[in-house]
């Protein structure tokens, strides 16, 4: 009787901690689908890639809202899309070191992240020159001109530390 009444407080004291592990797989800024693709995504290259074609999907709805401002909270979109649009630079960051980690061959993914976020910097930093309702936006746009220039800098770090592809020797 003691056994089964332990094993059953020690159950519902774990119901927390499963239920909020459940929660805590889904980013809260991808949608369902987004983060089935992610999930589904078999390798670490396909996952890097993922994240920084909604990294760009991110900073185009957000030029959009721009150019179209919505007649209800539009601050509160413009900020959310630049969290968004950093939290998907971040985990392509995050992704790459694993693979580094792994040794992966995430050639690609990394080869990917220098050049998109390069391309990611040029938008951001002519919205910090000038853009629209900056004031508006100003702090987290700071924050992803500083998460993207830390994940180039990653980049070009990783690619020194990425094994070199294989060659293929002649007889």
């Amino acid at each position: 009787m003691k056994v089964a009444s332990i094993v059953f407080v020690l159950f519902v004291l774990t119901l927390p901690v499963i239920a909020r592990a459940r929660t805590e797989q889904q980013k809260d800024y991808l949608s369902a689908l987004e983060a089935d693709k992610i999930r589904d995504a078999e390798t670490v290259n396909e996952r890097i890639k993922l994240f920084l074609t909604f990294a760009d999907d991110r900073l185009k709805k957000f030029q959009y809202e721009l150019e179209h401002p919505s007649s209800n909270r539009h601050a509160d979109m413009l900020n959310s899309m630049l969290n968004a649009y950093v939290g998907c630079v971040d985990d392509a960051a995050d992704l790459i070191q694993l693979g580094i980690e792994k040794q992966d061959n995430i050639r690609v993914g990394v080869d990917m992240m220098a050049t998109r976020t390069k391309e990611f910097l040029v938008i951001l930093e002519k919205l910090a020159a000038g853009g629209a309702e900056i004031d508006i936006y100003k702090e987290n746009l700071d924050d992803a001109i500083e998460g993207t220039r830390d994940a180039m800098n990653e980049a070009e770090k990783a690619k020194k530390k990425v094994a070199p592809p294989p060659v293929r020797r002649k007889n």
